[in-house]
């Protein structure tokens, strides 16, 4: 299946990206919650009706620690943002998403042991959030160069070992091939069976921290996707385009809909 994500027609509203995205041929959406309407059972009714399934939610406060990204930044006090990450998964479990995903945030300069035990108590009560709502938790480690920005959790091994920490045995990771593009197809292999969801998009041929273009079919994203389905994972692949307003974002969502169905239609 084939999915796009909301925070790709930024400048859309939600009635706009469900006709377009199903218009363009998407079996399903992958949404940020600010951009959801407040009715939820309405939302939850026009997906049906557009055809369009749930590939994974992304929280308003997606981090455990406050991000630095402009516009984005959210409370600063960790209790507060893990208390709205609750608040979400169990909102968000009433549109049955693959998964509802979450990031560490950065360390804002706290030590690396300080963050950790952050992120350790957010997955683990997160997790049990996640398992009493009914819907699967997925951890994204974060590309390297936005380390300082949106999450100091950068790879594979370093999410593994914070979620085996939580004892959350019912969590996974969320793959993105722009934030784990950095890392050998056999590390991703050997945690096939843990991947929640996999986001799609290529990193710039002139890399811009963040900005991500729609997959090559002979890009890193490719590799990646074709890495994964030899393996067995058949998941959804939910393209995530971040960009600036005079690129990407500037696309009517119509528009930006056919072009990144387009795309990872090449890649499955």
């Amino acid at each position: 299946k084939l999915s796009l994500s909301t925070i790709s027609t930024l400048n859309a509203s939600f009635s706009e990206e469900v006709a377009a995205y199903a218009a363009a041929g998407f079996d399903a959406i992958g949404l940020w919650e600010f951009e959801l309407p407040e009715d939820d059972a309405a939302a939850v009714t026009a997906l049906r009706d557009a055809g369009l399934e749930v590939s994974n939610c992304i929280p308003t406060v997606p981090s455990f620690l406050q991000l630095a990204i402009p516009g984005m930044e959210g409370p600063p006090d960790p209790e507060e943002r893990l208390d709205a990450i609750c608040a979400s998964i169990r909102r968000l479990a009433a549109y049955d998403p693959e998964c509802v995903l979450c990031l560490s945030g950065p360390l804002g300069g706290r030590s690396e042991a300080e963050g950790r035990e952050i992120v350790v108590e957010g997955l683990r009560r997160t997790a049990a959030a996640a398992h009493d709502a009914g819907v699967r938790l997925g951890f994204e480690p974060i590309h390297p160069a936005q380390r300082e920005t949106a999450g100091f959790v950068t790879s594979l091994a370093a999410a593994l070992e914070l979620l085996d920490a939580a004892g959350a045995t019912d969590a996974g990771i969320m793959v993105d091939t722009f934030n784990l593009g950095h890392e050998p197809d056999d590390a991703l292999l050997r945690i096939v069976d843990r991947i929640t969801g996999l986001h799609v998009a290529e990193e710039l041929a002139e890399p811009v921290p963040g900005v991500r273009a729609v997959p090559e079919p002979d890009g890193r994203a490719a590799e990646i996707v074709r890495a994964v389905r030899r393996a067995g994972w058949d998941g959804t692949l939910d393209v995530e385009i971040f960009s600036t307003p005079d690129a990407f974002w500037s696309l009517p969502a119509d528009e930006a809909a056919r072009r990144a169905f387009a795309a990872v239609s090449r890649l499955r």
